[in-house]
């Protein structure tokens, strides 16, 4: 089987963990390459921001949750801080 290409965001690469996350389920994968490179940033900077590995942990399972419930953004995140807000 071949390994799929995953798309990362507009300022974040894909992290290894998310990744799998993302490959184990089609129906997952097929979520995330549905929403646009800004919304999968907003998703990959919400995991990155995480300052623990439990809340990294967390965040990786409730992108897994929020994409299979349709969500095209992370729950109560107010947004890339590192992106320029105006480009």
């Amino acid at each position: 089987m071949s390994d799929p290409r995953v798309p990362g965001g507009v300022v974040h690469e894909l992290p290894a963990d998310l990744r799998q996350t993302l490959i184990a389920d089609d129906s997952v994968l097929e979520a995330w390459n549905d929403i646009t490179p800004l919304a999968r940033n907003e998703f990959i900077c919400w995991v990155e921001d995480a300052k623990q590995d439990k809340t990294r942990e967390r965040r990786i399972r409730r992108t897994r949750e929020e994409l299979e419930e349709g969500k095209r953004r992370p729950c109560c995140w107010p947004g890339c801080k590192h992106r320029d807000k105006t480009g």
